[in-house]
């Protein structure tokens, strides 16, 4: 299988869960890097690959797969092992349903597009923020009411699952715009347990930088 490239920015979220499915699964990758903040993602050349100027996307010869959850679907397909996915299927919706919580219903409300879309609607950086800050914790207690029951060492069970995928880059996220975690012990614990193996570690917006 032709080497896959990575679209990417450093602290995009989307980005961030990608770069982490990669590392677990052992596929070794190309990284172009792709300047929000410079607009590059609004490049006719890059629009010409991926339609919706977001990232990430993927390339894999010639398939070309944009969206963070899709592209990690393909991950788990074509890369079976280590499972993000438990074998049963119930067990498999429900981990589904604690990683949309955060790729679905968090996530969407914080992108960079919305607040620069508040920005210009004349809402200050403060009231920005607090925005933020909502539907984290909103998003973050229902997670927390979700996973604890069934929590292990990671969201569910004993091994990395794309809710676990989903959860440490919203961590960061949390954590850069300061939002009170004290209500969230599982999600804290976990997030510190996933953060200390080497495939997340590798993919932190830190250990990647910013675009040169």
């Amino acid at each position: 299988m032709t080497r896959p490239v990575l679209y990417d920015y450093y602290r995009s979220s989307a980005c961030y869960r990608v770069r982490i499915a990669l590392n677990l699964k052992r596929v070794a990758y190309d990284a172009v890097a792709v300047n929000l903040l410079e607009g590059a993602h609004q490049s006719e050349a890059y629009r010409a690959r991926n339609p919706q100027g977001l990232v990430p996307m993927l390339e894999a010869g010639e398939l070309r797969l944009a969206q963070s959850i899709p592209i990690i679907a393909w991950l788990e397909a074509a890369f079976p092992e280590p499972r993000l996915l438990p074998a049963d299927p119930a067990d498999a919706a429900y981990v589904r349903a604690l990683a949309l919580t955060i790729a679905c219903d968090i996530h969407p409300l914080n992108n960079v597009r919305v607040l620069r879309r508040l920005k210009a609607l004349g809402v200050e950086e403060a009231e920005r923020d607090q925005w933020y800050r909502h539907w984290i914790a909103e998003g973050f207690a229902a997670l927390e009411a979700m996973a604890a029951p069934r929590s292990g060492r990671f969201l569910f069970g004993d091994s990395p699952t794309l809710a676990d995928v989903c959860l440490v880059p919203q961590m960061y996220n949390a954590r850069r715009f300061e939002t009170p975690l004290d209500g969230f012990p599982t999600l804290v614990r976990v997030d510190a347990e996933a953060s200390a193996l080497d495939a997340f570690a590798a993919a932190h917006p830190d250990a990647i930088g910013p675009p040169a």
